[in-house]
């Protein structure tokens, strides 16, 4: 679930894309990723003596769900403390970076959640998944997809902007289309069963503040130390009006692409 990226952004400077990842931080934070991933679970269909690979695993939260059906589960992600969270749940994870899989046809399915946006050279990716995978073997998974939180991007890209961060040099996500990821992996040669693009507005339970915290260093990092807390509180306040509802509550503007396909046997 956090897979980090550290290179091929889709447009930008390469250096300013960055982003911290601690199991606690995002456990307090971002618990309702894993929450709101058990849907794509259950489109993977996990069985028992099945070999699974969860790219992108986080702390391991859904990496569990995998194993507790009796699958053989290796988790991997780039983030040391993560993947240390995930070990001390009792599973197999290791370090790995989804850009640069080295497997060779060993498992039967790859599934991933909330990961794939991270990971800007797509290509590679679903290349690195196909060799990964077994004949007939199938790729399952959600992330980010066109319009995911337009809103914070626009802010972002209006708040750096003020301070002079040209808005091609800041960081970006991956958020395709479902013809653009359609595309794509049928390129790679996969089959695409099922690929949706839906909106989720998401409750933020530690508010906007707890998720700027959690997922907003890729882009307040292009900005010297001393000006990233103002360019947050500003951040904060223009948004309020759109993502804040009457109650207090944070929301955010949440759109998944979720797709199921498969290899020829």
């Amino acid at each position: 679930m956090s897979e980090l990226i550290k290179s091929e952004p889709p447009f930008g400077d390469r250096s300013s894309l960055t982003q911290r990842w601690t199991a606690a931080r995002y456990q307090r934070n971002a618990g309702y990723v894993a929450q709101l991933g058990l849907p794509v679970v259950t489109l993977l269909a996990p069985q028992p003596g099945e070999r699974i690979l969860d790219l992108g695993c986080g702390d391991g939260a859904l990496t569990a769900e995998i194993a507790s059906a009796g699958a053989d589960v290796v988790g991997i992600d780039t983030a040391p403390d993560q993947v240390a969270a995930c070990r001390a749940r009792g599973l197999n994870g290791r370090i790995g970076d989804g850009q640069n899989l080295t497997f060779s046809a060993e498992f039967d399915a790859v599934f991933s959640n909330a990961a794939l946006h991270w990971m800007s050279a797509a290509d590679a990716v679903i290349g690195g998944v196909r060799r990964a995978l077994k004949p007939g073997g199938r790729f399952v998974a959600e992330m980010g997809g066109e319009g995911n939180i337009a809103s914070l991007i626009e802010t972002f890209d209006t708040v750096l902007g003020a301070r002079g961060i040209d808005k091609a040099r800041m960081a970006r996500w991956y958020f395709p289309s479902t013809e653009a990821y359609g595309a794509k992996l049928a390129d790679h040669g996969f089959t695409v069963e099922l690929i949706e693009l839906f909106a989720r507005p998401t409750e933020l339970p530690a508010g906007l503040a707890g998720w700027l915290d959690t997922f907003g260093d890729s882009f307040f990092s292009a900005l010297v130390p001393a000006d990233r807390d103002d360019a947050r509180a500003e951040v904060i306040a223009r948004l309020a009006p759109r993502l804040r509802d009457a109650d207090g509550r944070w929301w955010a503007d949440y759109v998944r692409l979720r797709f199921a396909a498969h290899l020829a046997r």
